[in-house]
């Protein structure tokens, strides 16, 4: 698609996956709505929409703050959204017998409870749009599955909700005309992912988009892989 009539509207995007997503959709046509904790120090986000002649606007959010969700879903009353995507995520450490409680809940508040308040506050945005679609970016490490390993239960039990509140929100919003859909984006070469990780955030995000295309009320409900191959949940 190439159509700057599109408007997408990405959490998250000061680095790694979430400033890729912004680089491909405004390559792509798209108007696009960046969000980042603190604008200032996005160096990288800022230069790309200083260079994107218009289609990149940075707005400050910080996904944990209800707040500023609210704030800025009324500040874009009445502007369609055609794809919300939560990409902001945590990623805590943590081992059995020292767990940081205070830190599982602030993966639980970003990573599953902040994606439920911005499709809450955004809903009518996407419906007004013509695409119509909503994304959050999981993990197979919250695939109950697919656990053969263990550990991680701080980021682990986040996701496996994030992928419940997914599915959930896709029959809800299903009526609506409204597709969701839960994407794992590979082991990507990002801060997070490290070094040793399998992909490049280029190629996760076209893969994603590619999935993201071809998202629609038919087939939503889904958890797919950046490469489009089904996940167990």
């Amino acid at each position: 698609m190439n159509d700057s009539s599109y408007r997408v509207l990405i959490t998250g995007t000061n680095r790694g996956i979430g400033l890729e997503f912004v680089r491909q959709y405004a390559d792509a046509g798209y108007r696009v709505v960046a969000c980042c904790r603190d604008p200032l120090k996005a160096a990288s986000l800022n230069a790309l929409a200083a260079a994107s002649g218009g289609k990149v606007a940075v707005r400050a959010l910080e996904v944990s703050d209800f707040g500023q969700i609210e704030q800025l879903a009324t500040q874009m009353k009445g502007q369609a959204i055609d794809v919300l995507i939560n990409s902001a995520g945590y990623y805590p450490r943590s081992s059995f017998g020292s767990i940081d409680y205070a830190e599982w809940q602030q993966a639980f508040l970003i990573n599953t409870m902040a994606p439920m308040r911005m499709v809450e506050c955004f809903v009518e945005q996407v419906a007004a749009s013509r695409l119509r679609k909503v994304v959050t970016l999981s993990s197979t490490m919250g695939s109950i599955a697919a656990n053969d390993s263990g550990g991680s239960y701080l980021y682990r039990t986040s996701k496996a909700a994030t992928n419940m509140l997914m599915k959930n929100l896709a029959i809800t919003l299903k009526p609506r005309d409204i597709a969701a859909l839960t994407l794992h984006p590979g082991w990507v070469k990002t801060d997070m992912g490290g070094a040793n990780a399998q992909i490049t955030p280029e190629m996760s995000v076209a893969g994603m988009r590619a999935v993201i295309d071809a998202l629609s009320v038919e087939n939503t409900g889904r958890f797919l892989s950046y490469d489009g191959r089904e996940n167990p949940w």
